[in-house]
């Protein structure tokens, strides 16, 4: 028998707007999808932990013994300026200003986006589609779209006709919008265009003359819409059907929206059983923004070379912080939150590397059984991912009263126990155990620490040259100083 026909599964929906219980299209089985990265640049560190969040969900699906094909798609194509109908692409124009050409930029940039999540731990998702290889797939979509009389073509562009789709059907149920207001909060098109009307959007654009990715269509010479691409994506290899799509917050209207309306204009059936939505990441109690300068790269987290954090973190803290938050809440990512997550996964790893150390009695003075359920009830509560982290340090809590003489364990209790520890700490949470690592760190720390003292020292005795060589030597070796108002800190690159 499977777990998942012993543990009842509920995941908040965020079509219907509360928790359901989860039952597959096909027992056995889950079909999910998320929206994937635009590879016109470094991955964003709030994409991080949208997909940071999916893989948790892709791992504990596996774990409860499901056969799961997890699709991620790579947009290469087709991803205009401010997710709009109009404008450059921003691979175009990435490739534009770099003087490259734009499958160099998509090269460039999918790379990273793997690297990045290869170093925080990430399992590969069983599909990974790119948007320029199914053109095919999009056009025809288009045509059935047409064909249905919900779309219509104009100089070259195909537009999907919402206030048609409208007659028939409800456009806005997942994000909640009523066409109505929608028609009432859109400005006018001044000179754009082509559109019947302003809240239709893009299922095919034809190409202006400079625009270098096009494809040959029975419109026009052009490339498809951003929103069409997921819907021909999901539905060629989960099925007209399928269990999960995900994605971020900031994706549930237009993008989400539109994809329900192009699969219900097209095969006339709603394509999801479940929605889910990951929350925003915030710095510092304020929205992350390139334009205010109020970001952070993955790379400059894990290095230390930042503005905003006193020292490097690790992945495994940095998964660590990120599950002791529920995926549905906002995040803060804080120093101060960091440091603390820090020292509790440190204090977990520590418990986890005593089990190997402790002695058996006759009789448990915890119920293993019974805590083991609760950390399965935890994840079952859709994802509930910061009340399994509470029940695993109430486990490193009895571990460490174990170590002291203060409680005891049977020999199958410890080995139950050792067993749902790792299960729920590595194959779920996908940490890794760095405490060694760690140990190794602090001692680096402390050398550091050390000769920032004596630089100090040697400025203050006006020994500039002394202090300049500690620092550039340092430097040589790849370790940074940064000097501030609150003294000096340090940064490995």
């Amino acid at each position: 028998m499977q777990l998942y026909q012993s543990q009842q599964l509920s995941i908040y929906n965020s079509l219907t707007g509360k928790k359901e219980l989860f039952k597959p299209i096909n027992e056995g089985h889950v079909g999910m999808y998320v929206c994937g990265p635009t590879v016109y640049s470094n991955v964003h560190l709030g994409n991080v932990r949208t997909f940071m969040s999916f893989d948790m969900v892709f791992r504990y699906l596996k774990h409860l013994g499901y056969k799961v094909r997890y699709v991620r798609n790579i947009t290469d194509a087709g991803h205009l300026e401010n997710d709009a109908d109009a404008g450059e692409d921003k691979i175009t124009k990435k490739a534009r200003l770099e003087q490259i050409e734009p499958m160099e930029v998509v090269q460039r940039y999918t790379v990273d986006f793997h690297n990045i999540l290869n170093t925080f731990n990430f399992l590969p998702p069983s599909i990974e589609p790119t948007a320029t290889g199914h053109i095919i797939e999009q056009i025809e979509l288009i045509s059935t779209i047409i064909e249905n009389g919900f779309a219509y073509e104009i100089n070259g562009s195909v537009y999907f006709d919402v206030h048609k789709f409208n007659e028939t059907h409800e456009y806005g149920k997942l994000s909640k919008r009523k066409l109505d207001d929608l028609i009432h909060n859109t400005r006018a098109l001044d000179g754009q265009s082509d559109k019947k009307n302003p809240q239709d959007f893009a299922l095919w654009k034809k190409a202006e003359p400079q625009h270098i990715m096009r494809w040959p269509s029975p419109w026009s010479d052009g490339f498809p819409g951003w929103h069409l691409e997921c819907t021909a994506m999901s539905t060629k290899y989960l099925g007209e059907q399928f269990d999960i799509h995900g994605g971020g917050m900031d994706l549930k209207f237009p993008h989400h929206e539109c994809e329900i309306a192009q699969n219900e204009a097209a095969k006339g059936n709603s394509p999801v059983n479940y929605w889910m939505h990951a929350n925003m990441l915030e710095l510092n109690g304020q929205r992350m923004s390139k334009t205010t300068g109020n970001t952070v790269n993955p790379d400059e987290l894990l290095s230390g070379n930042n503005s905003f954090f006193s020292k490097a973190y690790s992945p495994s803290v940095i998964r660590f912080f990120n599950a002791q938050s529920s995926y549905r809440s906002v995040l803060d990512l804080t120093d101060d939150g960091l440091l603390a997550s820090e020292k509790g996964f440190y204090r977990l790893m520590d418990a986890v590397n005593l089990l190997n150390k402790i002695n058996t009695s006759n009789n448990s003075t915890f119920d293993i059984p019974t805590w083991k359920q609760k950390c399965y009830d935890a994840m079952n509560d859709d994802f509930n991912s910061p009340i399994l982290i509470a029940h695993l340090f109430e486990a490193g809590k009895f571990i460490n009263q174990i170590k002291e003489g203060k409680a005891s364990i049977t020999k199958d209790d410890l080995n139950l126990l050792k067993i749902t520890i790792h299960n729920f700490v590595f194959d779920i949470l996908g940490l890794e155990n760095t405490a060694e690592s760690n140990t190794n760190s602090d001692k680096l720390s402390g050398a550091v620490d050390v000769l920032i003292k004596l630089r100090q020292e040697a400025r203050v005795n006006k020994d500039f040259a002394l202090s300049d060589k500690i620092r550039d030597e340092l430097a040589a070796v790849g370790i940074q100083l940064k000097d501030g108002k609150d003294g000096t800190t340090f940064s490995i690159n």
